[in-house]
């Protein structure tokens, strides 16, 4: 049986989607990457996705797709019986803002200087104030996620897509960092962990 492979490692930014292969409910087939091992710079992986980088999902006509908003993107637009993509064009927008948001600022410029402050200074003199930083960049896009989830249950009102995204940045910061969430991202965060799909991902990521 052919079906969409996701290439994720445990607990890495690819987490939130194997949430919504989980959401869908279709097979699919799990490919663990062993990052500290550099399984990810392995000619066995680099022909599938040069980039080196987790998610990649190689879908069931041998295409691959890259980079977590797109795949995050394709797969609500392609399983509209999950109700992962919003309706209207002005919240698809929004949910794709909002993951975009997430990935490439709150990860990307906050957790990655948090994470691995030598790739953002010369010097390893600086590193605590390249962390400081990260922590501040981080720390401003929890609110502007808190403010985005005002009285809403969900990023753009019902569940999609885009929360997979918070979800993983949230994970990272309250579960990894053992850091406080404000108020509507924390209730955001309990609301996604207790979600079957959600549980399901964290068993299968050895995370529970």
């Amino acid at each position: 049986m052919i079906m969409n492979k996701l290439f994720y490692a445990p607990g890495a930014c690819s987490i939130g989607i194997h949430v919504l292969l989980e959401e869908i409910g279709k097979p699919y087939e799990p490919v663990l990457l062993n990052l500290r091992e550099g399984a990810q710079f392995k000619p066995e992986f680099t022909t599938i996705n040069a980039k080196s980088k987790v998610p990649t999902l190689q879908r069931e006509d041998g295409s691959v797709l890259t980079e977590y908003p797109a795949i995050a993107f394709w797969l609500a637009a392609t399983n509209p019986e999950a109700k992962l993509m919003p309706e209207g064009a002005g919240a698809q927008a929004r949910a794709l803002e909002l993951t975009d948001f997430a990935v490439s600022t709150m990860h990307m410029q906050g957790f990655s200087r948090m994470f691995r402050p030598t790739n953002f200074s010369p010097t390893e003199a600086d590193g605590d104030a390249v962390k400081a930083r990260g922590k501040e960049i981080f720390q401003k896009g929890l609110s502007v996620m808190d403010k985005a989830l005002d009285g809403r249950e969900y990023l753009v009102g019902s569940y999609s897509f885009a929360d997979s995204a918070l979800f993983y940045v949230s994970f990272w910061w309250a579960a990894r960092l053992q850091q406080e969430l404000p108020a509507n991202v924390a209730a955001h965060f309990a609301r996604m962990n207790a979600r079957p799909a959600v549980q399901r991902t964290m068993a299968a990521e050895g995370l529970a």
